[in-house]
């Protein structure tokens, strides 16, 4: 605040309200707007990561689409994470996703005998897997609401996979840890890999 001498001995105060360059409040003042950059720049890439995570899934979707041929079948014991080939190195199946909804997944081991008896017919429900229906992508993962499969006990549920894209050609589907009827019921991870397959 500074004052003026005017005519007839009078005072003018000057109340300049602005702050100089070493008050207390323009530190604040800088301090606040240095904190809300920060702050800013932390929302401008979780937008950026979101919308790039959104733009993956969504080209998920568009990627799954078509005819793909088995290249392998994995379990994942739960408890030792030991992996097992248990189709064998060769199995064979096919995977159809068509772009209106509908899944249809059809695998069996490499080698099976054509089963003659009421046992050797059961064995061979052990060696394949089999279901179809809806399906729908999200986050990453495609989720199929069963409406027929080899395992009755899957129809009317729901079975989800992880998904995994190697380029335009190598697809890795993984199953959450679940109780599988091929190995009694024990709690594996099913590691599917599938090859886009062209004309």
């Amino acid at each position: 605040m500074s004052e003026a001498t005017l005519g007839g001995g009078f005072r003018a105060v000057d109340r300049g309200l602005g702050p100089g360059p070493g008050s207390r409040i323009s530190g604040v003042r800088t301090a606040s707007a240095s904190a809300f950059s920060g702050i800013a720049m932390r929302i401008c890439v979780l937008i950026a990561a979101s919308t790039l995570a959104a733009a993956a899934f969504a080209g998920d979707k568009e990627n799954i689409v078509g005819s793909w041929k088995l290249v392998s079948v994995v379990y994942e014991d739960a408890a030792t994470k030991e992996r097992t080939p248990v189709l064998g190195d060769h199995p064979r199946g096919y995977q159809i996703a068509t772009a209106d909804g509908l899944w249809l997944a059809l695998v069996t081991a490499e080698n099976r005998p054509i089963p003659k008896t009421i046992e050797e017919r059961a064995r061979a429900l052990q060696t394949m897997i089999s279901y179809s229906g809806r399906y729908r992508v999200e986050d990453g993962k495609v989720i199929t609401k069963v409406e027929a499969a080899w395992n009755e006990a899957w129809v009317g549920g729901e079975q989800t996979r992880f998904i995994r894209f190697e380029g335009d050609d190598l697809l890795h589907i993984e199953s959450p840890p679940m109780p599988h009827p091929n190995v009694n019921d024990k709690t594996v991870r099913v590691i599917v890999s599938w090859r886009r397959d062209r004309p």
